[in-house]
């Protein structure tokens, strides 16, 4: 919208076409042609046409991160060209059906917009805006700190062409515009003069303008704040006024509200822009132009009657300007490039100015619901904002001093005065309006005009309240009130979930004895997802199945939070802060048994297997007899598997709340104190106080009028003794706090009773689960790189029950008022102490930052590994995929995902084992390879399938992975796993993307069958035959991998040989699973006995990694027949430790091959039935994954020499024991457990290195090696070769002297010699003339010369 642009009256742009003639004709244009040329192969940017521009918005939006682009579109054009918008912001939903095209806006996240292309031939935007979307893509992927703080914190909306059907009428090159120059729509019309105008009485006729209607329509479903509309034709930030009432054509300055407002956003863009803070476009044919500051009131330019920028701020509460990016309306291709450098920095700058000024939220003071539409006025500025949808509001201002005033219909004014708005971030407000009855309308223009007294103040976040009288909100009751049997349970869970999916996942637990599931529905503005820093919460109903009332609350609690969700304030904020889950039964097996009308009978309260569930939890003092049982193993799993906070378990027969503990040493109905009992007294408080009849402590006297609960809360102990309880265990086995409700002295009440429930209980449920925000909490980082410490320690002096950190860092921790000394600590980290004040109300928040313990690695004296360069986005998109995987759930989401359900059904003997690989290979032949590794004794192939992107190639830099299943032979779930995840990962390659990237970055080698001999003769069923266990010559494959392997190769087992020689010999995989039958759990080496495990940790920590992927292993108690009393801690145990036996597979992986081994025992039986196996695989496919996202971790390591050279076979010494050797390449790559490592690089004529590195949990760590200098003189170390070097000098030396002597002696000699000759001259002479000849052909001659001769040496030779 440059000034021809605006209008096409100003006469000095008539010269531009005949200018740009001259340009293209004149010999500079050559120069700048050849220049483009040059440039052409190279282009990153050009101008898309529609269906291009709409394919590339499609695919970057396909190719962002999850959760972070949404491609739509808001209408379309005359000739029906869709109108893309992408928006870019972090934590996108997918979409959902009926949802409005965009999304749903962030609550609390401001809304950008950039529009281009409004006139079609003033293209610029198009390049630039896609150019910025990907430029944001991939700085979020890549982990740019800048940008991912705003997409965090921003929600932008960039719509590259308002005018497409323009655009394909345009020229490149065309620099002035004109009479058909595509600058108005197919109709004529120009989009820039189509608006509402705030100085016109009459409407704009909005047909011929569909673009127009669609930007209009779009911006009401909407609240954007900031905007900035793209144009070209000079180079200037334009700001409103556009026009004035007179319609002057130039020369007005039309000044509105917030013109500082304005100006201060124009800067933000002008001074940015190498041409445009100049303030001298120097545009051809308009040289004498200037802006002071790059920036122009719009009237003040020209007058603009009907302009989109103007219709933003006065209609629509979005402040936009207008920002002339070119000289040339529409640049050639070659200068595209130049025009991105220069806008780059100036559009990211203006985006972030969205965050300035005042901000918060206006609530109902009694209800602390959010008000819509509040008025929010500014003292001594004549332009007000509303409030949204939850009562959240932005005003943009300049740094200065402010009177604020929120009002509101119904309410009473409020006014919050001397705010103090500072350069950056707002400030935030937030305002809490008193109900008024008729109350009179204020005067929100006297308002307006009270100055704002000059006086400042410090703080940046302000809070305005009042008494509170009666609220007017009245929120949504539930009205499904009566008994839910399983199927009507069913579908009312699935219905909510359906019904509100932008709030809810439902979700099953596990399932109960007669396979009903154990349902849980999360409640969460982010379901699915643990967003760091928000605490967990459960509530657990019909534990006991004929105490149903816990039931139906919970349908009610589920029903009630649902359809109050964006509406009621105390809904919208706990729900929108906490994630809430819901098991309404644990028992549903007892509910369907239970009788309605049962007052305090036993009928249906135990489980199908008549075992009482709150008596089956591991207990702290007493040996729990009873087996555990499938729903009590769940709901462990489930408590393992997220950080709760805080819980409640609901129950029936009584009314009071009940505490930890539930029993003690002695069994005696005592008191029996927990090291938090201040906390759980003030839980249980909470609880009890907004239940009037059980907070006066006597629930039912008709059936024990002997009963008192002071207050309505007791401890479970001093009740009665609960040996096996649930809560206890919370509290000791995790970080959550756990009470039991009880909620009615009757059990199963009738059904019209369920209101008056509901009645009592509703402020209870409500204000219980908002105790998760009590206390502190925070967040563990380590110093070094600001990233979470999983698993660090969180304790409080004088309280002997510490709290561990969850994957982000993030903790919580339960605490009544009071001042502690809370100290965080880790291995391999110095611990740091911090005095707190916690207060009555809400939670504190205290960050602690650990240093590693190692203080030299502060001080410089041992050097900090170098890392290789990470740029690339490609690398940086697989540590996101990596990292992601590893987050909770993020194995699961992957297979949600996926696409080809397979699952085992059958048992395939050897013959269809061979004929399914042969047809994985066939159909998949790009990334599979299948190759026989040997033969068994009966000669049966020992097959190998190998998965990647290049099959049968070397890969040094890529972590080789192995599956081997079938040692044996008795025990062939494992193979049937292996082939399902064969055919599973072959189906989604280029089908899902994180399978994709996996297959593409790994070699995966799987070896499902051993000791096919042995299976073909093992029995279906045979849960303990060792029919088939060994191969065809009665050997136990797995005592056959002896230690000295040179020595006893002849003797060897043809199958063990197989493996030995051509899979762990290779001595290039990272990690090796075998899969085995027996049990439940996983064992790492080493099987045979010894004194201490080298590198135990890790090995541990690869087995927890399996067991912890599995619904119950990571429980620890297998329940395999005739193992009643097994307990394995975690599911993990060292192989010794359980069967320890010589020659393991996995022992000789560690010590020969170099390769840590674990091995996972799949089920109790060694060959269940084949129904079995679809659930065997639903087990076990998340922890086979979580293996292939594992072997990504740990140190991946390049080593070379300080020319570049790659060092292979370089020994890499870890923690003064492991070693490994470098690859081919210098690559090497080994797993080690979470925290701090020591690594010693050698190399054979090099200098040794020493250095550490901290290895995480969720994404590998990477080590650069280089070789200060080379240790070899002539292939010799450099030692020896100076201590040779040193001895020989001396030798030298010592020689010379010898020499010399003799020499000497010699000389002396000769003077006696030719003072006889004299004497017996004639007896000599022919002697003496030989000499003499001798010695001139010594001197003459040179081919007698010994080139190594000194000077002297030469000199004494002539003397002869």
């Amino acid at each position: 919208m440059a000034s021809a642009a605006r209008g096409l009256d100003r006469g000095p742009r008539v010269l531009l076409p005949f200018c740009a003639l001259l340009a293209l004709l004149g010999p500079a244009r050559g120069v700048h042609i050849k220049k483009a040329e040059a440039a052409e192969p190279g282009e990153a940017l050009r101008y898309l046409h529609a269906a291009e521009l709409g394919e590339a918005l499609r695919e970057l939006a396909a190719s962002a991160p999850p959760g972070l682009a949404r491609l739509f579109s808001i209408g379309e054009s005359v000739e029906g060209r869709p109108l893309w918008v992408l928006r870019l912001t972090a934590g996108l939903e997918a979409p959902r059906a009926g949802e409005e095209p965009g999304g749903s806006p962030l609550p609390g996240r401001p809304q950008v917009k950039l529009v281009g292309n409004m006139h079609g031939d003033e293209p610029l935007a198009r390049p630039l805006l896609l150019q910025l979307a990907r430029e944001l893509v991939r700085g979020w992927a890549g982990g740019d700190v800048r940008i991912g703080r705003l997409l965090n914190t921003t929600d932008l909306y960039l719509l590259p062409s308002l005018n497409p059907d323009g655009f394909e009428h345009a020229q490149e090159g065309d620099c002035g515009g004109g009479v058909a120059s595509g600058r108005e729509n197919s109709r004529g019309r120009d989009l820039n003069r189509s608006f509402p105008d705030q100085f016109e009485a009459s409407e704009p006729d909005l047909g011929p303008v569909p673009e127009v209607r669609a930007l209009i329509a779009w911006m009401r479903r909407n609240k954007f704040l900031l905007s900035g509309n793209l144009h070209g034709g000079s180079v200037v930030a334009s700001y409103p006024y556009d026009d004035s009432p007179t319609h002057k054509p130039t020369g007005v300055y039309s000044k509105s509200a917030d013109d500082e407002v304005f100006k201060y956003l124009a800067k933000a863009y002008a001074s940015h822009h190498p041409i445009m803070r100049t303030g001298k476009p120097n545009c051809p044919g308009e040289e004498g132009e200037t802006f002071p500051e790059g920036i122009t009131n719009g009237a003040q330019w020209y007058d603009v009657e009907g302009g989109m920028q103007d219709y933003n701020y006065v209609w629509a509460d979005c402040f936009e300007i207008t920002l002339e990016l070119s000289c040339c309306k529409y640049p050639l291709t070659s200068e595209l490039e130049q025009e991105w450098e220069n806008n780059r920095e100036s559009l990211l700058s203006f985006i972030e100015k969205v965050h300035i000024g005042v901000k918060g939220f206006v609530r109902d003071a009694v209800t602390k619901a959010g008000l819509e539409n509040t008025t929010i006025v500014v003292a001594g500025i004549a332009h007000n904002i509303t409030a949204g949808k939850y009562g959240d509001y932005h005003r943009l201002l300049v740094p200065g001093t402010y009177n604020v005033t929120a009002v509101a219909m119904g309410y009473t004014p409020l006014t919050r005065e001397n705010i103090e708005v500072k350069e950056g971030d707002a400030t935030e407000v937030d305002f809490f309006l008193q109900p008024a009855v008729m109350a009179p309308a204020p005067n929100i223009t006297q308002l307006t005009a009270t100055p704002a007294p000059a006086s400042t103040v410090a703080s940046t976040v302000v809070q305005a309240e009042a008494p509170s009288p009666t609220s007017l909100h009245q929120p949504v009751q539930p009205v499904d009130f009566r008994h839910h049997h399983f199927s009507d349970m069913e579908i009312f869970l699935r219905r909510y979930a359906n019904e509100y999916p932008n709030i809810t996942r439902l979700y099953s637990a596990g399932k109960s004895v007669e396979l009903r599931e154990l349902y849980v529905m999360e409640i969460s503005d982010n379901p699915g997802v643990h967003e760091a820093g928000e605490p967990e919460f459960k509530y657990i109903g019909n534990m006991h199945g004929n105490e149903v009332v816990g039931r139906e609350l919970l349908l009610n609690l589920i029903e009630y939070l649902c359809k109050n969700f964006g509406t009621d304030p105390e809904v919208t904020d706990l729900v929108r802060s906490t994630r809430i889950h819901i098991m309404p039964s644990m028992n549903p097996d007892g509910y369907e048994k239970s009788q309605e009308g049962d007052r305090g009978g036993t009928v249906g309260r135990n489980n199908s297997n008549n075992y009482d569930l709150n008596r089956n939890f591991p207990d702290q003092f007493f040996q729990v007899a009873d087996p555990p049982q499938p729903e009590t193993l769940a709901v462990m799993s489930w408590l393992k598997t997220y950080p709760f906070v805080l819980s409640a378990n609901l129950h029936g027969g009584s009314l009071v709340v009940n505490y930890p503990y539930d029993d003690d040493e002695q069994g005696m109905a005592i008191y029996s104190k927990s090291p938090d009992d201040a906390v759980f007294q003030q839980l249980a408080l909470s609880y009890s106080k907004e239940n009037k009849k059980m907070y006066q402590g006597s629930p039912c006297k008709d059936m024990y009028p002997n009963e008192y609960f002071p207050h309505g809360i007791t401890n479970g102990a001093q009740w009665y003794n609960v040996p096996g309880g649930m809560q206890d265990w919370n509290y000791l086995n995790t970080n959550c706090f756990e009470v039991t409700i009880e909620l009615g002295c009757v059990k199963y009440p009738d059904a019209e009773e369920l209101p008056k429930y509901w009645e009592q209980n509703r402020r209870s449920l409500l204000q219980f689960m908002k105790q998760v925000h009590r206390g502190v909490w925070g967040f563990v980082l380590d110093a070094t790189d600001g990233r979470g410490i999983l698993n660090a320690t969180i304790s409080v002096a004088e309280i002997n029950h510490p709290v561990t950190t969850y994957k982000d860092g993030d903790y919580w921790r339960l605490l009544v008022q009071g001042t502690y000394k809370i100290t965080a600590s880790a291995r391999g980290y110095n611990p740091v102490t911090k005095t707190v004040a916690v207060d009555s109300e809400g939670a504190v928040q205290v960050n602690f930052t650990l240093k590693r313990t190692d203080a030299k690695v502060e001080e410089g004296k041992v050097p900090v590994p170098n890392t290789p360069d990470t740029s690339d986005p490609n690398e940086k998109e697989f540590e996101t995929l990596i990292k992601d995987l590893s987050a909770e759930n993020g194995v699961e989401h992957l297979l949600l995902s996926s696409s080809g359900k397979v699952s085992p059904y059958r048992y395939r003997p050897y013959k269809d084992l061979s004929e399914f690989l042969r047809g994985l290979y066939l159909n998949y032949p790009h990334i599979t390879n299948l190759s026989s590794l040997g033969q068994s004794v009966e000669f049966r192939q020992i097959w190998s399938l190998e998965i990647s992107n290049k099959p049968n190639q070397s890969e040094p830099e890529e972590p080789k992975i192995r599956f081997v299943a079938g040692i044996h032979g008795n025990a062939p779930v494992g193979t049937e796993l292996l082939l399902t995840l064969a055919e599973f990962l072959c189906m989604n390659y280029k089908k899902n993307a994180a399978v994709t990237k996996l297959i593409d970055r790994t070699r995966i080698v799987i070896v499902p069958s051993l000791n096919p001999d042995g299976r073909e003769i093992a029995q279906e069923r045979g849960c303990t035959s060792n029919i088939g266990r060994t191969n065809a010559h009665g050997r136990d494959l797995d005592t056959d991998f002896t230690s000295n392997y040179s020595r006893y190769s002849g003797t060897r087992e043809p199958e063990t040989k197989a493996i030995i020689d051509n899979l762990i010999l290779k001595r290039d995989f990272s990690l090796s699973v075998a899969l085995d039958g027996g049990s439940l759990l996983v064992t790492y080496p080493y099987d045979k006995p010894v004194q201490t495990v080298e590198n135990k940790e890790t090995l541990k920590h690869l087995a927890s990694v399996y067991a912890n992927n599995h619904p119950s292993m990571h429980l620890g108690q297998p329940g395999c027949p005739n193992k009643s009393d097994e307990n394995i801690p975690g599911g993990v145990i060292r192989g010794s430790e359980w069967h320890s036996h010589l020659g393991s597979m996995k022992d000789f992986s560690v010590t020969f091959g170099h390769c840590p081994e674990i091995t996972v025992y799949t089920s109790c039986c060694y060959f269940p039935s084949a129904g079995q196996l679809p659930g065997l695989w639903a087990e076990h496919r998340r922890s086979l994954l979580s293996m292939l996202v594992e072997v990504h971790k740990g140190v991946h390591g390049f080593v070379q020499d300080k020319s570049g050279k790659a060092i292979s076979k370089a020994v890499i010494v870890l923690n003064e024991g492991l070693r490994i050797c470098t690859k081919e390449g210098g690559y090497f790559h080994v797993l080690l457990a979470p925290g701090l490592h020591n690594i010693n690089a050698i190399a054979d004529g090099y200098q040794q290195k020493h250095m550490q590195v901290l290895v995480r949990h969720d994404a590998p760590s990477s080590v650069f090696i280089v070789f200060d200098m080379e240790n070899k003189i002539f292939g010799l170390p450099r030692e020896l070769v100076v201590t040779v070097a040193g001895a020989s000098m001396s030798a030298l030396v010592l020689t010379a002297c010898i020499i010399w002597c003799v020499c000497s002696i010699k000389s002396n000699r000769h003077k006696d010699g030719f003072h006889r000759l004299r004497q017996h001259h004639d007896d000599y002479e022919d002697e003496i003339r030989m000499m003499s000849t001798g010695s001139k052909k010594s001197l003459l001659s040179h081919e007698f010369q010994d080139e190594t001769d000194t000077e002297e040496e030469t000199l004494y030779s002539s003397k002869h």
